[in-house]
């Protein structure tokens, strides 16, 4: 007997992915996402430095070396160990809502950019979050919120992260969709990302 009654599911396609610098509001987003899709939130950075340590590089050493050498030598350097994470991650997270931290997405190496392309490609829904279309403004927004919020612009040895992780070509050729939050609520951002990202099979809570 055929049931013609009306299916509903929680997931059937696992991963949404957030990217961003930092202060775009990845991780107040990916709480907010994981809530109405019915999933668990995972944010990168708290769950990392585990993965780290397996390449004997873990934040510890990070900061150890950084008072050492300076912290955009000590970046450079670090950039594997972040891949190595991203790739670790990615293989055993699941059907999860992540925050994927924003120095997780860019690299000076192009081979280590290519092996994160390569582990984030089966997702479907990749969100880039920008305060704005217009870059500069999407800068100075982030620093003011950074300087606020956190006592920093993210100014390291001289070398301005804001400014690059905003217009670095590599966020934007990982987003499958980029959003821009100036002038909305955490909760109108949110809506928006649901209404628009590829639903394969996806019922969120109402």
């Amino acid at each position: 007997m055929k049931n013609n009654s009306v299916q509903h599911f929680t997931i059937v396609h696992p991963e949404l992915i957030l990217i961003g610098p930092t202060g775009a509001g990845k991780s107040t987003l990916g709480l907010l996402l994981a809530d109405r899709l019915n999933l668990p939130s995972i944010s990168m950075d708290e769950i990392a430095d585990p993965y780290y340590n397996e390449c004997n590089f873990g934040i510890a050493v990070f900061q150890k070396l950084r008072a050492e050498q300076g912290f955009l030598v000590t970046h450079r350097q670090w950039e594997p160990v972040r891949v190595h994470a991203i790739e670790r991650v990615l293989s055993e997270c699941g059907r999860v809502v992540l925050d994927l931290g924003a120095g997780h997405t860019h690299y000076e190496d192009p081979m280590m950019f290519d092996r994160v392309r390569l582990a984030i490609s089966p997702c479907p829904n990749v969100i880039l979050l920008l305060p704005s279309a217009v870059l500069e403004r999407s800068v100075q927004i982030l620093k003011d919120r950074c300087m606020s919020e956190r006592g920093s612009d993210w100014v390291q040895d001289g070398y301005d992260f804001i400014a690059h992780w905003v217009k670095d070509s590599q966020n934007h050729s990982l987003a499958t969709l980029t959003i821009f939050t100036e002038g909305k609520t955490p909760m109108e951002t949110c809506a928006e990302i649901i209404d628009r990202i590829v639903t394969v099979s996806i019922e969120p809570k109402r």
